[in-house]
């Protein structure tokens, strides 16, 4: 298990050690917004060295004690040990994976917007299968995913949904799933148990931290407020506490309406709005010494990027990538979601 070099694992644990002596230091604490940027310095570099260092040394003892159970014929002992060095290949593949993410905005929390499209009641229940779809997928990554705003189908189903996902690397992942989704299946609203075809898009945003100043003048962006409403469109409350915000310049709309006040509404928004528009900077910046490079590959943002089909049979296919599968069921259970993902990180990856 030579794989130090991958992963830069020298220098990595060179700084490391670093940044252990100016933690060790005396007068430290006496700046707090510096020694914050220290430890949270240290420790995503520690998400790197703690788990190759267990992994190494797990891999030790299964090249050490494997020979001896082979000798010994102790044939229990042998496939514990094969079990656990299937595990290891597991975790460093998972530790493969997140080498791919080393983009500037790959480690940051996100946004995951749903936006149903063409095909009325079909499309609103599409976007709500998928929203179950990451919801789960959040939950089996362990990550934190908070609603923001949601505005439900008049019929079923939902127009639109945005969740905060707070998580290591939520964004690095998450932004493979950005573009238009296809369902095709026999439509459960059709008395005559037609075939139909709905879309929805997924929007993917980096939350950004307090700390990076992103301009935003009042004269740009138009306010709306309006009333909250919760599940079946019901009122939550009687006041104009849900907030819209429109970047005039750039045509991006944000909205929230899951906070008790107007007040914190709009901050919620003015944060969304400028974690949009920072990500518009990176990613203009990164196409254009994708250009200037040469680039030719095309990440298909904002167009259609995966078929999900329920009748006549049953298959997943990522346009992009040609990754399929024909367990439909699973993914919409976000089981199988992260080998779509990792499908799209080696094609596509830093």
């Amino acid at each position: 298990m030579i794989c130090g070099g991958i992963f830069d694992l020298a220098s990595k644990e060179a700084k490391v050690n670093e940044l252990d002596e100016v933690m060790a230091s005396n007068g430290f604490w006496d700046d707090q917004v510096y020694a914050q940027k220290i430890i949270s310095e240290s420790n995503a570099l520690k998400t790197w060295t703690v788990p190759y260092a267990d992994l190494k040394e797990r891999f030790s003892n299964i090249d050490e004690l494997l020979p001896e159970a082979y000798d010994a014929q102790e044939e229990e002992m042998v496939q514990d040990l094969l079990i656990e060095f299937t595990a290891i290949e597991k975790e460093l593949e998972s530790l493969e994976v997140k080498r791919m993410l080393s983009g500037e905005l790959d480690a940051k929390n996100c946004y995951l917007s749903i936006n149903s499209g063409a095909g009325g009641t079909e499309a609103c229940d599409w976007a709500l299968m998928l929203s179950r779809m990451y919801e789960r997928w959040a939950s089996d990554h362990k990550w934190k995913i908070d609603m923001v705003d949601r505005v439900d189908g008049e019929v079923a189903g939902i127009k639109n949904v945005t969740y905060k996902i707070q998580g290591p690397y939520a964004y690095g992942y998450a932004k493979a799933e950005k573009g238009v989704h296809r369902l095709v299946r026999i439509s459960p609203f059709d008395s005559n148990a037609r075939r139909h075809t709905s879309f929805a898009s997924v929007e993917i945003t980096p939350e950004i931290e307090d700390d990076i100043v992103v301009e935003i003048k009042p004269d740009d962006i138009r306010v709306d407020t309006y009333r909250a409403s919760g599940a079946g469109g019901q009122h939550v409350n009687k006041t104009d506490s849900a907030v819209r915000i429109t970047h005039m310049p750039t045509n991006i709309v944000v909205s929230c309406q899951s906070e008790r006040s107007q007040i914190q509404n709009r901050e919620s928004c003015m944060k969304m709005l400028r974690s949009k528009l920072y990500e518009k900077e990176v990613i203009e910046r990164e196409n254009a010494i994708k250009a200037l490079a040469g680039e030719k590959k095309d990440n298909a943002w904002g167009s259609q990027i995966r078929n999900y089909v329920f009748q006549p049979y049953t298959l997943v296919k990522d346009t992009r990538t040609g990754y399929e599968t024909g367990n439909v069921h699973a993914m919409m259970d976000g089981d199988l979601l992260d080998e779509f993902i990792v499908a799209y990180l080696k094609e596509f990856g830093n």
